[in-house]
Protein backbone atom coordinates (compact mmCIF):
# COMPACT_ATOMS: atom_id res chain seq x y z
CA UNK A 1 0.00 0.00 0.00
CA UNK A 2 1.38 3.39 -0.82
CA UNK A 3 1.24 6.01 2.05
CA UNK A 4 2.73 9.34 2.66
CA UNK A 5 4.34 9.56 6.07
CA UNK A 6 5.01 13.17 7.09
CA UNK A 7 8.16 12.54 9.73
CA UNK A 8 9.51 17.19 10.19
CA UNK A 9 8.96 20.65 9.43
CA UNK A 10 11.01 23.00 9.83
CA UNK A 11 10.35 25.58 12.26
CA UNK A 12 11.11 28.65 10.12
CA UNK A 13 9.94 27.62 7.12
CA UNK A 14 7.00 25.48 5.76
CA UNK A 15 9.94 23.04 4.79
CA UNK A 16 9.00 18.94 5.02
CA UNK A 17 10.37 15.67 5.33
CA UNK A 18 8.72 12.48 4.79
CA UNK A 19 8.81 8.84 3.70
CA UNK A 20 6.58 8.12 0.51
CA UNK A 21 5.93 4.14 1.31
CA UNK A 22 5.71 1.97 -2.26
CA UNK A 23 5.76 -1.24 -3.50
CA UNK A 24 8.97 -0.71 -5.04
CA UNK A 25 11.01 0.92 -2.31
CA UNK A 26 10.37 3.97 0.15
CA UNK A 27 11.28 7.44 -1.27
CA UNK A 28 12.82 10.02 1.25
CA UNK A 29 11.46 13.52 0.69
CA UNK A 30 12.33 16.09 -0.11
CA UNK A 31 13.30 14.42 -3.69
CA UNK A 32 13.88 15.22 -7.13
CA UNK A 33 13.02 12.74 -9.74
CA UNK A 34 15.22 11.98 -12.88
CA UNK A 35 12.76 12.33 -16.16
CA UNK A 36 13.44 9.29 -18.49
CA UNK A 37 10.65 10.27 -20.80
CA UNK A 38 10.88 7.39 -22.67
CA UNK A 39 12.15 4.03 -20.56
CA UNK A 40 15.74 5.93 -20.58
CA UNK A 41 17.06 8.90 -18.33
CA UNK A 42 19.08 10.39 -21.40
CA UNK A 43 22.99 9.67 -20.68
CA UNK A 44 22.79 7.61 -17.92
CA UNK A 45 22.45 3.99 -17.08
CA UNK A 46 20.08 2.20 -14.86
CA UNK A 47 23.06 0.66 -13.03
CA UNK A 48 24.11 4.71 -12.80
CA UNK A 49 20.84 6.18 -11.86
CA UNK A 50 21.05 3.78 -8.84
CA UNK A 51 24.56 3.55 -7.45
CA UNK A 52 25.87 6.93 -8.67
CA UNK A 53 22.97 9.28 -8.90
CA UNK A 54 21.50 7.66 -5.48
CA UNK A 55 17.89 8.22 -7.38
CA UNK A 56 15.49 6.68 -5.22
CA UNK A 57 12.40 7.39 -8.06
CA UNK A 58 12.20 8.06 -12.10
CA UNK A 59 9.95 9.03 -14.30
CA UNK A 60 8.42 8.17 -17.59
CA UNK A 61 5.83 9.63 -19.65
CA UNK A 62 2.47 8.10 -20.99
CA UNK A 63 2.41 9.84 -24.37
CA UNK A 64 5.88 8.99 -25.73
CA UNK A 65 5.49 5.41 -24.33
CA UNK A 66 2.07 4.61 -25.64
CA UNK A 67 3.31 5.96 -28.94
CA UNK A 68 6.45 3.96 -28.91
CA UNK A 69 7.05 1.05 -27.76
CA UNK A 70 3.28 0.69 -27.64
CA UNK A 71 0.89 -1.01 -24.82
CA UNK A 72 0.82 -4.39 -26.52
CA UNK A 73 4.91 -4.37 -26.17
CA UNK A 74 4.91 -2.97 -22.66
CA UNK A 75 2.15 -5.05 -21.41
CA UNK A 76 3.67 -8.16 -23.13
CA UNK A 77 6.90 -7.81 -21.37
CA UNK A 78 5.16 -7.25 -17.65
CA UNK A 79 5.41 -3.41 -17.71
CA UNK A 80 7.86 -0.56 -17.53
CA UNK A 81 9.84 -2.11 -14.30
CA UNK A 82 10.64 -5.14 -16.34
CA UNK A 83 11.03 -3.61 -19.43
CA UNK A 84 13.66 -1.03 -18.47
CA UNK A 85 15.53 -3.16 -15.41
CA UNK A 86 14.54 -0.65 -12.55
CA UNK A 87 13.39 -1.93 -9.27
CA UNK A 88 12.52 1.34 -7.43
CA UNK A 89 9.73 3.14 -7.83
CA UNK A 90 8.04 5.18 -10.93
CA UNK A 91 5.91 7.68 -11.75
CA UNK A 92 4.39 8.46 -14.86
CA UNK A 93 2.82 11.78 -16.37
CA UNK A 94 -0.44 10.58 -18.13
CA UNK A 95 1.25 13.14 -21.30
CA UNK A 96 -1.58 15.95 -20.92
CA UNK A 97 1.79 18.40 -20.80
CA UNK A 98 2.79 16.80 -23.92
CA UNK A 99 -0.05 16.71 -25.93
CA UNK A 100 -0.81 20.63 -24.78
CA UNK A 101 2.85 21.00 -26.02
CA UNK A 102 1.59 20.02 -29.56
CA UNK A 103 -0.63 22.96 -30.08
CA UNK A 104 -0.78 22.37 -33.92
CA UNK A 105 -1.78 19.16 -33.66
CA UNK A 106 -3.99 18.46 -31.05
CA UNK A 107 -8.03 19.57 -30.12
CA UNK A 108 -9.27 19.46 -26.91
CA UNK A 109 -12.86 18.18 -26.80
CA UNK A 110 -15.42 17.30 -23.58
CA UNK A 111 -14.80 13.33 -24.46
CA UNK A 112 -10.78 13.67 -24.42
CA UNK A 113 -8.21 15.23 -26.51
CA UNK A 114 -7.18 13.83 -30.27
CA UNK A 115 -3.90 14.99 -31.09
CA UNK A 116 -1.80 13.23 -34.14
CA UNK A 117 1.39 11.68 -33.05
CA UNK A 118 4.61 13.69 -33.57
CA UNK A 119 6.35 10.57 -34.73
CA UNK A 120 4.19 9.34 -38.21
CA UNK A 121 1.23 11.80 -38.11
CA UNK A 122 -1.33 9.09 -36.63
CA UNK A 123 -4.56 9.74 -35.12
CA UNK A 124 -5.13 9.32 -31.38
CA UNK A 125 -7.72 9.74 -29.03
CA UNK A 126 -6.66 10.16 -24.92
CA UNK A 127 -9.18 9.72 -22.65
CA UNK A 128 -9.54 10.36 -19.05
CA UNK A 129 -9.88 6.22 -19.10
CA UNK A 130 -7.38 5.32 -21.54
CA UNK A 131 -4.32 7.25 -19.70
CA UNK A 132 -5.69 4.73 -16.53
CA UNK A 133 -5.66 2.04 -18.81
CA UNK A 134 -1.91 2.45 -20.01
CA UNK A 135 -0.86 3.73 -17.04
CA UNK A 136 -2.15 0.52 -15.63
CA UNK A 137 -0.02 -1.55 -18.27
CA UNK A 138 2.91 0.73 -17.28
CA UNK A 139 2.52 -0.63 -13.79
CA UNK A 140 3.96 2.86 -12.57
CA UNK A 141 3.56 3.29 -9.03
CA UNK A 142 2.18 6.54 -9.29
CA UNK A 143 0.12 7.69 -12.44
CA UNK A 144 -1.20 11.14 -12.70
CA UNK A 145 -4.57 12.11 -14.05
CA UNK A 146 -5.54 13.22 -17.46
CA UNK A 147 -5.57 17.27 -17.09
CA UNK A 148 -5.40 20.34 -19.65
CA UNK A 149 -2.59 22.81 -19.15
CA UNK A 150 -3.85 26.15 -20.60
CA UNK A 151 -0.90 28.35 -22.12
CA UNK A 152 0.32 31.06 -20.65
CA UNK A 153 -0.26 34.06 -20.96
CA UNK A 154 -3.89 33.67 -20.47
CA UNK A 155 -6.81 34.99 -19.83
CA UNK A 156 -8.74 34.38 -17.09
CA UNK A 157 -11.85 33.04 -18.86
CA UNK A 158 -9.83 30.57 -20.67
CA UNK A 159 -8.32 29.03 -17.79
CA UNK A 160 -11.78 28.30 -15.98
CA UNK A 161 -12.69 26.57 -19.17
CA UNK A 162 -9.78 24.80 -18.80
CA UNK A 163 -10.20 23.85 -15.19
CA UNK A 164 -13.48 22.92 -16.23
CA UNK A 165 -12.17 20.43 -17.84
CA UNK A 166 -9.55 19.22 -16.06
CA UNK A 167 -12.25 18.72 -13.09
CA UNK A 168 -14.57 16.69 -15.48
CA UNK A 169 -11.97 14.64 -16.52
CA UNK A 170 -10.30 13.94 -12.90
CA UNK A 171 -13.61 12.68 -12.03
CA UNK A 172 -14.18 10.38 -14.67
CA UNK A 173 -10.38 9.26 -13.96
CA UNK A 174 -10.95 8.57 -10.51
CA UNK A 175 -13.87 6.29 -11.32
CA UNK A 176 -11.96 4.24 -14.13
CA UNK A 177 -9.04 3.62 -11.84
CA UNK A 178 -11.52 2.29 -9.04
CA UNK A 179 -12.86 0.03 -11.39
CA UNK A 180 -9.82 -1.24 -12.48
CA UNK A 181 -6.88 -3.06 -10.91
CA UNK A 182 -2.96 -3.35 -10.92
CA UNK A 183 -1.28 -5.96 -13.42
CA UNK A 184 1.32 -6.85 -11.74
CA UNK A 185 0.86 -7.18 -8.11
CA UNK A 186 1.95 -3.92 -6.99
CA UNK A 187 -0.12 -1.39 -5.98
CA UNK A 188 -0.33 1.65 -8.02
CA UNK A 189 -1.99 5.27 -6.63
CA UNK A 190 -3.49 7.98 -8.75
CA UNK A 191 -2.95 11.65 -8.73
CA UNK A 192 -4.91 14.31 -9.22
CA UNK A 193 -2.91 17.85 -10.82
CA UNK A 194 -4.15 21.16 -9.71
CA UNK A 195 -4.36 23.64 -12.41
CA UNK A 196 -5.52 27.70 -12.50
CA UNK A 197 -2.80 29.41 -14.39
CA UNK A 198 -1.99 32.36 -12.43
CA UNK A 199 -5.37 33.06 -11.07
CA UNK A 200 -5.56 32.73 -6.98
CA UNK A 201 -9.04 32.19 -6.77
CA UNK A 202 -8.97 29.34 -9.68
CA UNK A 203 -6.19 27.74 -8.20
CA UNK A 204 -7.98 27.25 -4.92
CA UNK A 205 -10.79 26.07 -6.14
CA UNK A 206 -9.09 23.32 -8.51
CA UNK A 207 -6.90 22.12 -4.93
CA UNK A 208 -10.22 21.99 -3.27
CA UNK A 209 -11.74 20.38 -5.68
CA UNK A 210 -8.67 17.56 -6.14
CA UNK A 211 -8.91 17.29 -1.65
CA UNK A 212 -12.11 15.66 -1.66
CA UNK A 213 -10.21 12.51 -3.44
CA UNK A 214 -8.11 11.32 -0.55
CA UNK A 215 -4.78 10.16 -2.17
CA UNK A 216 -1.11 10.23 -0.73
CA UNK A 217 0.04 12.28 -3.44
CA UNK A 218 -1.41 15.45 -5.06
CA UNK A 219 0.18 17.39 -7.69
CA UNK A 220 0.46 20.80 -9.00
CA UNK A 221 0.61 21.36 -12.18
CA UNK A 222 0.49 24.61 -15.12
CA UNK A 223 3.34 26.35 -13.50
CA UNK A 224 7.43 26.73 -15.01
CA UNK A 225 5.23 27.66 -18.66
CA UNK A 226 6.97 31.04 -18.91
CA UNK A 227 5.01 32.97 -15.97
CA UNK A 228 7.65 35.19 -13.82
CA UNK A 229 9.56 33.77 -10.80
CA UNK A 230 7.09 35.93 -8.22
CA UNK A 231 4.20 34.42 -9.89
CA UNK A 232 5.47 30.85 -9.92
CA UNK A 233 6.79 31.38 -6.05
CA UNK A 234 3.51 33.05 -4.98
CA UNK A 235 1.17 30.40 -6.53
CA UNK A 236 3.77 27.77 -5.02
CA UNK A 237 3.28 29.54 -1.59
CA UNK A 238 -0.79 29.93 -2.03
CA UNK A 239 -1.12 26.38 -3.26
CA UNK A 240 0.34 24.32 -0.52
CA UNK A 241 -1.70 26.34 2.43
CA UNK A 242 -4.69 24.77 0.65
CA UNK A 243 -2.89 21.37 0.36
CA UNK A 244 -3.48 18.64 3.35
CA UNK A 245 -0.84 18.04 5.21
CA UNK A 246 -1.24 14.45 5.18
CA UNK A 247 -0.78 14.38 1.32
CA UNK A 248 3.33 14.18 -0.05
CA UNK A 249 2.96 17.88 -2.53
CA UNK A 250 4.70 17.02 -6.07
CA UNK A 251 5.77 20.47 -8.11
CA UNK A 252 5.74 19.47 -11.81
CA UNK A 253 7.83 20.08 -13.99
CA UNK A 254 10.43 22.70 -12.05
CA UNK A 255 13.17 23.91 -12.32
CA UNK A 256 16.10 25.25 -11.45
CA UNK A 257 18.63 24.48 -7.81
CA UNK A 258 17.17 27.94 -6.60
CA UNK A 259 13.72 26.71 -8.10
CA UNK A 260 13.69 24.01 -5.77
CA UNK A 261 15.00 25.18 -2.29
CA UNK A 262 12.26 27.70 -2.52
CA UNK A 263 9.34 25.81 -3.36
CA UNK A 264 10.78 23.14 -0.44
CA UNK A 265 10.64 25.90 1.85
CA UNK A 266 6.99 26.76 0.76
CA UNK A 267 6.31 23.10 1.82
CA UNK A 268 6.79 21.01 -1.71
CA UNK A 269 7.83 17.44 -1.58
CA UNK A 270 8.68 16.35 -4.83
CA UNK A 271 10.38 17.43 -8.02
CA UNK A 272 10.68 16.55 -11.55
CA UNK A 273 12.45 18.47 -14.22
CA UNK A 274 14.34 17.98 -17.71
CA UNK A 275 16.81 20.74 -17.13
CA UNK A 276 19.56 18.83 -15.23
CA UNK A 277 19.60 16.27 -17.97
CA UNK A 278 19.05 18.65 -20.92
CA UNK A 279 21.80 21.36 -19.67
CA UNK A 280 24.37 18.53 -19.05
CA UNK A 281 23.83 17.80 -22.62
CA UNK A 282 25.12 21.59 -23.72
CA UNK A 283 27.77 21.94 -21.26
CA UNK A 284 26.12 23.52 -19.06
CA UNK A 285 27.60 21.89 -15.16
CA UNK A 286 25.50 22.80 -11.82
CA UNK A 287 27.78 22.23 -9.10
CA UNK A 288 28.45 22.83 -5.72
CA UNK A 289 30.57 26.29 -6.31
CA UNK A 290 28.50 27.56 -8.75
CA UNK A 291 27.46 27.42 -12.68
CA UNK A 292 29.64 26.31 -15.46
CA UNK A 293 30.12 26.57 -19.08
CA UNK A 294 32.43 23.69 -19.37
CA UNK A 295 33.16 24.90 -23.24
CA UNK A 296 34.45 28.05 -21.64
CA UNK A 297 38.23 28.28 -23.05
CA UNK A 298 39.11 29.18 -19.33
CA UNK A 299 38.46 25.29 -18.23
CA UNK A 300 41.11 24.36 -20.88
CA UNK A 301 43.87 24.16 -18.50
CA UNK A 302 41.59 23.58 -14.99
CA UNK A 303 43.43 20.05 -14.05
CA UNK A 304 41.51 19.60 -10.75
CA UNK A 305 38.27 17.31 -10.06
CA UNK A 306 35.04 18.84 -11.68
CA UNK A 307 33.01 18.94 -8.60
CA UNK A 308 34.22 17.26 -5.21
CA UNK A 309 31.43 18.56 -3.30
CA UNK A 310 29.19 15.78 -4.50
CA UNK A 311 30.29 11.78 -4.36
CA UNK A 312 30.05 10.88 -7.33
CA UNK A 313 33.24 9.44 -8.65
CA UNK A 314 33.03 10.68 -12.60
CA UNK A 315 32.99 14.27 -10.93
CA UNK A 316 35.38 13.33 -8.30
CA UNK A 317 38.00 11.52 -10.51
CA UNK A 318 38.13 13.86 -13.51
CA UNK A 319 39.13 17.26 -14.50
CA UNK A 320 37.57 20.11 -15.78
CA UNK A 321 39.90 20.20 -18.35
CA UNK A 322 38.96 16.68 -19.46
CA UNK A 323 35.22 17.41 -19.59
CA UNK A 324 36.21 20.43 -21.47
CA UNK A 325 37.81 18.44 -24.00
CA UNK A 326 35.36 15.83 -24.50
CA UNK A 327 32.94 18.14 -25.67
CA UNK A 328 34.93 20.45 -27.58
CA UNK A 329 35.75 17.12 -29.05
CA UNK A 330 32.24 16.00 -29.66
CA UNK A 331 33.09 12.71 -27.71
CA UNK A 332 29.67 11.20 -25.83
CA UNK A 333 31.71 10.56 -22.90
CA UNK A 334 31.62 14.19 -22.51
CA UNK A 335 27.74 14.35 -22.44
CA UNK A 336 27.57 11.10 -19.81
CA UNK A 337 29.96 13.06 -17.49
CA UNK A 338 28.16 16.01 -17.38
CA UNK A 339 24.76 14.71 -17.18
CA UNK A 340 26.01 12.63 -14.22
CA UNK A 341 27.04 15.39 -12.44
CA UNK A 342 23.93 17.52 -12.79
CA UNK A 343 21.83 14.66 -11.75
CA UNK A 344 23.90 13.74 -8.57
CA UNK A 345 24.16 17.33 -7.83
CA UNK A 346 20.26 17.70 -7.50
CA UNK A 347 19.80 14.83 -5.48
CA UNK A 348 22.54 16.34 -3.65
CA UNK A 349 20.73 18.93 -2.84
CA UNK A 350 17.90 17.61 -1.76
CA UNK A 351 19.12 14.79 0.10
CA UNK A 352 21.20 18.26 2.09
CA UNK A 353 18.34 19.70 2.26
CA UNK A 354 16.17 17.08 3.97
CA UNK A 355 19.01 16.65 6.68
CA UNK A 356 18.93 20.71 7.48
CA UNK A 357 14.91 19.92 7.93
CA UNK A 358 15.48 17.54 10.97
CA UNK A 359 17.60 19.82 12.56
CA UNK A 360 15.42 22.74 11.71
CA UNK A 361 18.85 24.72 10.04
CA UNK A 362 16.74 24.98 6.99
CA UNK A 363 15.92 27.99 6.06
CA UNK A 364 19.62 29.51 7.46
CA UNK A 365 21.56 27.01 5.09
CA UNK A 366 19.00 27.45 2.00
CA UNK A 367 19.80 31.48 2.31
CA UNK A 368 23.92 30.60 2.17
CA UNK A 369 24.07 27.57 0.30
CA UNK A 370 22.11 30.14 -3.04
CA UNK A 371 24.52 32.67 -2.69
CA UNK A 372 27.25 29.74 -4.05
CA UNK A 373 25.13 27.68 -6.54
CA UNK A 374 23.26 30.89 -8.09
CA UNK A 375 27.06 32.44 -9.09
CA UNK A 376 28.12 32.13 -12.46
CA UNK A 377 31.54 30.31 -13.18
Amino acid sequence: MIQFELLKTDKESSARAGIIHTDHGDIHTPIFMPVGTQASVKAVHQSELESIIKAQIILGNTYHLFLRPGNEILNRVGGLHSFMNWKKPILTDSGGYQVFSLSARRKVKAEGVYFSSHIDGSKHLFTPESVVDTQRILGSDIMMALDECPAYPCTKPAARKSLEITKAWLERGIAHFKNTEPLYGHDQIFVPIAQGSIYDDLRIESLQFNGQFKTPVQAIGGLSVGEPAEDLYRLVHLSTQHMSVDNARYLMGVGTPANILECISAGIDMFDCVLPSRNARHGILFTTQGIMNIRNKKWKDDFKPIDEGIQCPTSNNHSKAYLRHLFVSGEILGMQIATLQNLSFYLHLVSQAREMIFIDKFQEWKNAILQVINQRL
